[in-house]
């Protein structure tokens, strides 16, 4: 009974605030896990700046009961707390890129040189296959505009596995020495060189070879140790390896978190924010059924072992409280 009248404000929370923040800024308080309950989140992707989270989501929109993904823009939203948030109109929509058709999946963004960039999975237009794209602005909140014209990674040029949604979930990191690098792929993990200019590739693509990996790499580096967490077999939990080095040799480690509750897919963000580190992720929490598809995202705490190793994460209804 609790569930049902849930799902009926839920719903009702979401027809309202749907039309809201379609023309003005919304805030709201999370009350636990899932943070956001006024539309569905997935694909998580955060980014600390000027003390200030700022948290991008893909949108699911498929109507009820229709077990598939209709995704069509990314949203956003800010924090300086964790626990009280701001969405702010959407900054991108799939179709600033011209040369997709369809398909607002997985997504993140990071600052240079006083600029922000958004690499996006998409669907595109003319070659067979999922692809990646990247937008620009000159504000984190946008509006973001297609920094290229074409993708920056196609089907046609990634080989190593035969499927054509290989081309998946970016992740993008810059290291000390300033050379930027994205990271992506399903089936195989993907990585090359970022030019200075964000919007080429610096030479060839290469592969890592991960246990069970299946899709959803995150980059982050902290004390000493890059990390490379994933999507791990299918449903999908997340595992992680850790190494000295940004281009390996990687170590698995382990599980970070388990199967998501009512989602087949898993996908995370991890970042330090006011001396706490959190892990960012999605379930299908809000609905009953068809959760794959109609996913929510999730705050929980993440820790650190003396080695660097990360402890799995205890997934929680109540989420983290506010940072101070």
């Amino acid at each position: 009974m609790k569930i049902s009248k849930y799902i009926i404000a839920a719903v009702v929370t979401m027809v309202g605030l749907e039309a809201n923040a379609a023309t003005i800024d919304t805030t709201f308080h999370s009350n636990g896990n899932p943070i956001i309950r006024h539309k569905y989140t997935a694909d998580p992707a955060a980014m600390v700046y000027k003390n200030k989270v700022y948290l991008y989501t893909g949108h699911d929109e498929a109507a009820p009961g229709h077990n598939g993904y209709t995704m069509h823009d990314w949203t956003c939203f800010t924090t300086t707390d964790m626990v009280n948030w701001t969405e702010h109109l959407s900054p991108l929509n799939v179709k600033e890129f011209k040369w997709a058709k369809a398909d607002a999946w997985a997504s993140q963004v990071i600052e240079r040189n006083g600029k922000f960039y958004w690499y996006v999975a998409v669907e595109h237009g003319s070659i067979p296959g999922k692809a990646i794209g990247v937008a620009v602005s000159d504000s984190p909140l946008g509006p973001f505009k297609d920094a290229r014209g074409s993708a920056l990674v196609t089907n046609d040029m990634t080989k190593a596995v035969s499927h054509s949604w290989d081309d998946i979930d970016p992740s993008v990191i810059i290291d000390k020495d300033g050379q930027a690098y994205l990271f992506w792929g399903n089936g195989i993990c993907y990585y090359a060189k970022l030019k200075s200019n964000m919007t080429e590739l610096d030479g060839e693509i290469k592969t890592i070879k991960l246990p069970h990996y299946t899709e959803a790499p995150w980059i982050h580096y902290r004390n000493g140790w890059y990390y490379l967490s994933y999507a791990y077999e299918f449903p999908e939990k997340i595992a992680y390896a850790m190494s000295r080095s940004i281009n390996g040799p990687w170590e698995y480690k382990g599980i970070i978190n388990e199967l998501a509750g009512n989602s087949n897919t898993n996908h995370q963000a991890i970042i330090d924010f006011k001396g706490k580190s959190y892990f960012i992720y999605h379930n299908g929490a809000l609905v009953p059924d068809a959760g794959s598809f109609h996913r929510s995202v999730c705050i929980d705490y993440l820790y650190y072992n003396k080695d660097g190793s990360i402890k799995r994460v205890i997934m929680t209804s109540e989420g983290v409280k506010p940072a101070k």
